[in-house]
């Protein structure tokens, strides 16, 4: 007993003295170290409702035909009890469970053992081995992108499937979505708390580790900067790339083959949905490289908020737009389905230009043109954990002298085109803009918050250039 007690302290002293090295040189770049009342208060929120949101949803469209508010109706009334609603609802089976196991495994086996070959004969596609930005420990991680090419076997493999070999039926997702959920949430509850409990007893870098000491936040927000195992699965890079959205065109398409199967046809809504949202799909693919200097990966520590998001949130919420079509199909008139494309590809428009002048911005250091002139920027400079100085140039020109998130806008433009494709009948299709205007305007804030810690007053610099974060004079 007296042996244990003394093998306790010695690990709580190992990691108070880890937080008192790191946090002395590390400052306030990246996650929190303390906690205040209002971040504990939404984080306790999140675990406790994120659940039961998602189930919600779900169960609206599988019981009540997508409607949002005849559930609430139905308990506040009386004529449904919380255990009729349970009761309906179908659970995990080992079927829907052999699915995602292969699915998983089989998603882990293209990310770690098939180095990316893609980029050695699609022009302009960078694959292979990239580095990424530098951590606040000062450590720069080496990442085999080949997300494009995971998408394009796994696809190859469907369409195969669906028509030539009829292994199963195309609208296998749809008709194990619920209890794929259960299976969704095992391994993102899983993955979160293997996350934290590796960060604790064997971090990859432990001066990348953050604890504030409330459980709660540090499960929620992770406390390993990268987690990985072995040299090249990153915990970060695979949850928000794969399995998640890999999954997202496949699951649009069983929503449509569902729709064939009921209806005899697919409407033009839900082929405008499988198509912009393929777009944003092959877009991360194809700009994956580039996706690792962002704040995913730049900032966020690995928790449940990315572990259980990725696994959970993301294919589930992110997609009910062809869950709703599947119940109500809506044949758009020529009008409006033209509209809703050009919002979409504008949006994308918008999206697109404003990472590539970034992009281009970056890899050339400034030495390139911005809507034909030399672009203007300001230099910034930050501290690592190792003490070594860095310099950024932080550029006011382009779009990005418009607004300092402009970027956000396009992606809020094509989130409204997808939940306009569903008409206006029901409110469901319409929680995509309502959460990503939400998620988006708080990730702004995020931001900005953590490079004012990381660039002081260099930061104020910058945005007294460019004092808008969203939309030029309004945000």
């Amino acid at each position: 007993m007296v042996a244990h007690q003394e093998k306790k302290l010695a690990v709580e002293r190992k990691h108070q003295n880890m937080q008192n090295d790191t946090k002395a040189s590390q400052g306030q770049w990246g996650r929190a170290w303390e906690v205040d009342w209002f971040s504990l208060a939404s984080i306790l929120f999140l675990l406790m409702f994120a659940p039961l949101i998602v189930y919600y949803f779900i169960m609206s469209c599988a019981q009540y035909q997508c409607s949002l508010t005849n559930p609430l109706l139905d308990l506040l009334t009386g004529n449904k009890h919380l255990s009729d609603i349970w009761n309906r609802t179908p659970m995990l089976t080992y079927r829907a469970g052999a699915i995602y196991s292969l699915w998983v495994a089989f998603q882990v086996f293209l990310y770690v053992s098939i180095p990316d070959f893609c980029h050695k004969f699609l022009p302009g596609y960078v694959g292979g081995v990239q580095e990424g930005a530098v951590t606040p420990a000062g450590v720069m991680n080496k990442y085999e992108i080949n997300g494009l090419q995971a998408w394009i076997i796994t696809h190859v493999l469907w369409f195969a499937n669906a028509s030539y070999f009829h292994f199963f039926s195309p609208s296998i997702i749809f008709d194990n979505w619920i209890p794929l959920l259960w299976c969704a949430n095992i391994l993102g509850y899983a993955v979160s708390t293997f996350a934290m409990i590796k960060g604790y007893f064997f971090p990859t870098n432990a001066k990348d580790c953050k604890f504030t000491g409330n459980f709660f936040y540090d499960y929620m927000m992770g406390i390993e900067f990268n987690p990985r195992i072995g040299k090249w699965f990153d915990f970060k890079l695979f949850f928000n790339g794969r399995p998640g959205i890999v999954a997202w065109t496949l699951i649009n398409l069983s929503f449509a083959a569902k729709q064939q199967e009921l209806y005899g046809e697919v409407t033009n809504s839900m082929i405008l949905v499988n198509v912009l949202q393929g777009i944003y799909v092959l877009d991360f693919f194809w700009n994956e490289a580039w996706y690792l200097k962002t704040i995913d990966i730049c900032h966020d520590h690995f928790g449940w908020y990315l572990g259980w998001g990725d696994c959970v949130w993301l294919p589930y919420l992110y997609t009910l737009q062809g869950l709703y079509l599947v119940y109500h199909p809506v044949q758009l008139c020529t009008a409006h389905a033209v509209g809703v494309l050009t919002l979409g590809f504008l949006g994308y428009y918008i999206f697109r230009m404003t990472n590539h002048q970034k992009d281009l911005f970056r890899r050339t250091n400034g030495n390139c043109r911005i809507w034909g002139k030399k672009p203007e920027y300001i230099e910034c400079s930050y501290t690592s954990v190792d003490g070594t100085k860095y310099y950024s140039k932080l550029m006011t020109s382009g779009f990005w002298g418009w607004a300092r998130h402009f970027n956000y806008t396009g992606d809020l433009m094509g989130s409204l085109a997808y939940c306009l494709a569903c008409g206006f009948e029901h409110m469901l299709p319409y929680f995509y803009i309502v959460y990503m205007t939400i998620l988006l305007t708080h990730r702004c804030i995020r931001d900005e918050h953590r490079c004012s810690s990381k660039y002081g007053k260099d930061w104020k610099r910058y945005t007294a250039a460019v004092p808008y974060r969203l939309l030029p004079r309004i945000f």
